[in-house]
């Protein structure tokens, strides 16, 4: 293998902290040109016609070259190593065959030697080093394959070069690097050769760690600016590469290419190609490694002083250029750890994006002109982004609040105009104003004094008045922001709420007050009531977020204050009770009806629950039968809330009748619903039953699986234990406060099991208890052993909790056996029925067998006569009854048949 690379006396120090970056690997053994390549013991040839094809490559006797440029003596050898130099240029003047690379490596350094000596081996130094700019040649398809370690480890001996101070082979070695990207082929071809793939050699420069040593060069050429704009553009080119891109990031290729952006350079291509290649970076590396290493206070200025020149540049080059460094400076602002504050970098990108709103002298913005360009629009839009950013950092509350931000974004809290606004088209205003209320909601909960002293919510509540006229205006809906808002001003009154949601969702008693009085409760029931039936008539995900940000406001609004309450009865409760009645179907979807639904549930709660007539108009409207339809459903993320809105419900007496007679689907109660919601916590939870759901460990019924696997653990009086914080995470206390509400007998459609689980639930408090002591005892006993009468109470306890299992176990028992004794009784029942049923069709089989008999079989219909008579014989009285009429049983003249037999006429008489 070829060496590292010349060592000259004046390029040694620097070649040699480039050289540590990547450890050189030993100087491979040289290569008989007359044998080629030899691989694994040297390849042969199959034939002659490949050995003819390889002629002209066997031409370059390497062996003599190499040994030819080794030494160093007299003015002769010189001009020898020189014509031997050219002749080698001339022969591979369009390529390099892979199979004598490692040669040429050879030749190159020691090239490189001879130039430390003397200047006049600088220009064949330069041509060998163009040389590696053109594709390489290939003789077999294998030969990238094979060759592929010789080659990478060739061009990172290249790029070692860029140690020489030379300022042309500096730059020829870039010009080569950027021709690795050049797709063309060569005038001409070796004879049996082929080129390389195109992305042959930039897959074998991120193998050799080519950008890695590049990045490392900006040092060598930090005052030379020629050779610093070459090695960005070699870098700008590699940085297309995912894995050259990680490799720059590796060798603080970030830092070191802030520090580039304010170099004294009157093109701009050292600030247009930096910023290229940072951008590169961020998008193909780690962003946050690259972050990390932009985090100083050195980069932030220098990214700062390079967003100001162009701030004030009039090219259309430099107004993009100072997007990509807003976008840079962005990402950058979305790590707290990077000093965007602290640089002064966001006190002039806040004063930037509102010093047209706001009209404020500041020297920061002074000669700043906005030419209302695509350009500035997306300026406008990006400065916009980042404030919505800062204001995610608590540290950047004063600074918001300094710079007029509300004021600037409540400047857009207006009706739009259909011709547009001063410098901005209708479309362009439109984003800008929608972007402006985004940004305003995640502001406004950070400075709440100056969002309530520019009297937000007044202008807020009259946007949306206009939100909801018959104004002639129709929203684009071009936007981001604007989704879902085409030919409607709906993006408009979606963002307002949004922001009203996000100051309210502070329950701040100010801002509530200040919305109550200015009559926010009945406008948002209007717009709740326009926002429902415009959702009737088109759905759209937009429609559904303004009903659950209205339907949150007004649950903060209402919250602990009857009197709101009882004006939110008057049309609220009609509204909470149409979501109730939603279509179950639409809750599986994700368009966002379980989140309305949610949205309802907690406006419930907080709007109707305390206020006597609101709940009774609740009921009235049958609203827990909706509840209880709600509840069948078992969606875990609505059981908990349903049911702690029934239990607050239940200490209204009609509450509990109407749960006493509701019915679902197959004949449900609500019963039924509770015990099949306890059996499925249970199961969730992994509490121990067996297949009939009878107890297993009596000791502690209603411990579950995390429970058991927890070790015990001594806490403080004021910390509740495991036990107790399972009461309020699960829903079994909920089940058990209803049924001390609704009872725990007599109750219609409980099946056996169903009562097993109803005598755990109805002594539920009793294992809670026993629990709850359980945990007292073992943390006792961890710590220190407890006296004798402690241990005997704590002893006693634990068994009358253990008595109180035994005994629900065994009315569980007792009702499964009473139910298999029912079933069984059931059984035989149904076996009587089947019986009875089997004799009656015997019984018809054998009278329909008489009956086929006596109309085939005379003699048998004699016999069945016969019979008959006897039977009715039978069944006359014996007694006489005196002075009775006699009544004759013949019809007289009455005949059936009239035939003659034997000569003899015979009458039959009924």
């Amino acid at each position: 293998m070829a060496t590292a690379g010349p060592r000259c006396r004046q390029g040694g120090a620097a070649m040699a902290s480039l050289a540590a970056a990547e450890p050189p690997a030993p100087r491979a053994a040289s290569r008989s040109p007359a044998l080629g390549p030899s691989r694994s013991g040297g390849e042969r040839r199959s034939n002659a016609a490949d050995a003819a094809q390889d002629t002209q490559s066997r031409s370059v006797d390497f062996d003599y070259i190499i040994a030819l440029l080794g030494d160093s003596g007299s003015k002769d050898l010189e001009k020898e190593q020189l014509k031997t130099l050219k002749k080698v240029i001339k022969h591979f003047e369009n390529g390099f065959p892979l199979k004598d690379v490692a040669q040429i490596t050879d030749i190159l350094n020691l090239c490189a030697e001879r130039m430390c000596e003397q200047e006049a081996f600088t220009e064949p130094l330069c041509e060998l080093i163009k040389l590696f700019g053109l594709p390489f040649q290939k003789r077999k398809s294998s030969d990238e394959a094979n060759y592929s370690v010789e080659v990478s480890q060739s061009i990172t001996h290249l790029a070692y070069l860029m140690s020489l101070e030379s300022s042309q082979v500096r730059i020829q070695i870039c010009k080569s690097v950027v021709n690795f990207f050049n797709t063309e082929l060569p005038g001409k071809l070796l004879s049996g050769y082929q080129p390389t793939s195109p992305n042959y050699k930039i897959r074998m420069a991120e193998i050799g760690g080519l950008a890695e040593i590049l990045v490392l060069s900006l040092k060598l050429v930090e005052n030379q600016l020629t050779e610093k704009l070459w090695v960005l553009k070699a870098l700008q080119h590699l940085s297309t590469s995912e894995e050259s891109c990680e490799q720059m990031v590796h060798v603080q290729g970030a830092s070191r290419l802030c520090l580039c952006l304010n170099g004294a350079d009157p093109s701009g291509q050292l600030l247009f190609r930096s910023s290229d290649i940072l951008w590169n970076l961020l998008e193909k590396a780690s962003k946050e490694e690259v972050v990390y290493q932009l985090r100083s206070l050195e980069c932030v200025h220098a990214l700062k002083e390079a967003f100001l020149e162009l701030v004030f540049g009039f090219r259309h080059c430099d107004h993009q250029l100072r997007n990509d460094l807003l976008v840079i400076a962005t990402l950058l602002a979305e790590s707290p750890a990077v000093p965007l504050i602290e640089s002064g970098f966001a006190k002039i990108l806040i004063v930037l994006a509102t010093c047209t709103e706001v009209k404020l002298h500041n020297p920061l913005v002074k000669g700043f002109k906005l030419t209302y360009s695509y350009e500035d629009f997306e300026m406008k839009k990006l400065l916009f982004n980042i404030i919505a950013v800062l204001s995610k950092d608590p540290s950047a509350a004063q600074l918001l609040n300094e710079s007029h931000v509300i004021p600037a974004l409540l400047y857009y809290v207006k009706q739009n105009q259909r011709s547009g606004f001063p410098n901005w088209s209708a479309a362009q205003y439109e984003e800008l104003q929608l972007h402006a209320l985004a940004v305003l909601a995640s502001v406004a909960p950070l400075l709440v004094d100056k969002y309530l002293s520019c009297h937000a919510n007044t202008l807020l509540l009259a946007f949306l008045e206009w939100c909801m006229s018959q104004d002639t205006f129709f929203g684009g809906g071009n936007s981001f922001h604007g989704k879902g808002g085409r030919g409607t001003k709906i993006a408009q009154m979606r963002y307002s709420l949004r922001v009203l949601r996000s100051v309210v969702a502070l329950y701040d008693d100010a801002v509530t007050n200040n919305l109550c009085d200015q009559g926010a409760i009945s406008q948002l029931l209007d717009i709740l009531k326009y926002a429902a039936d415009k959702y009737k008539e088109k759905e759209s995900i937009a429609l559904l977020d303004i009903q659950a940000d209205i339907l949150f406001i007004l649950s903060v609004l209402c919250e602990d204050d009857n009197d709101r309450k009882e004006l939110f009865s008057c049309e609220g409760i009609g509204m909470l009770v149409s979501y109730l009645k939603m279509d179950p179907r639409k809750l599986c979807s994700d368009t966002g009806h379980n989140c309305l639904i949610l949205s309802a549930l907690d406006c419930l709660w907080s709007c109707v629950i305390g206020c006597f007539l609101a709940e009774e108009s609740f009921i009235e409207k049958q609203g827990v039968f909706l509840l209880l339809d709600l509840l069948a459903i078992k969606d875990n993320n609505m059981c908990h809330i349903i049911l702690g809105i029934l239990v607050e419900f239940s200490d209204n007496p009609k509450t509990v009748l109407h749960m006493s007679i509701w019915k679902g689907k197959r004949g449900r109660t609500a019963a039924n619903v509770l015990i099949q919601l306890w059996r499925q916590e249970e199961q969730d939870l992994g509490v121990k039953r067996d297949q009939y759901g009878k107890i297993v460990d009596t000791k502690r019924p209603l411990i579950t699986s995390f429970q058991r696997q927890q070790k015990v653990i001594p806490l403080p009086a004021s910390c509740p234990s495991f036990s107790i914080n399972e009461v309020a995470e699960s829903i079994r206390a909920k089940i058990y406060l209803l049924f001390c509400k609704l009872g725990f007998q007599n109750l219609p459609g409980l099946s056996a099991k169903d009562v097993a689980t109803l005598a755990i639930i109805q002594h539920f408090i009793d294992f809670k208890i026993g629990e709850v002591w359980s945990e007292i005892s073992a943390e006792i006993k961890e710590e220190f052993r407890p006296v004798t009468s402690d241990e005997r109470t704590l002893k006693l306890i634990s068994e009358v909790s253990e008595y109180t299992g035994r005994m629900v176990l065994g009315l569980q028992i007792e009702a499964l056996e009473r139910q298999h004794h029912q079933e069984i009784q059931e059984e035989k029942e149904i076996y009587k029925e089947l019986q009875a049923t089997q004799i009656k069709k015997e019984m018809i089989n054998k009278s329909w067998k008489n009956f086929l008999a006596q109309t085939s079989n005379y003699e048998a219909l004699k016999k069945a006569k016969m019979h008959q008579k006897t039977l009715i014989e039978a069944s006359r009285s014996k007694a006489k009854i005196h002075d009775a009429p006699e009544n004759s049983t013949d019809i007289p003249k009455l005949h059936t048949t009239n035939k003659k037999i034997q000569g003899k006429s015979r009458k039959i008489s009924l």
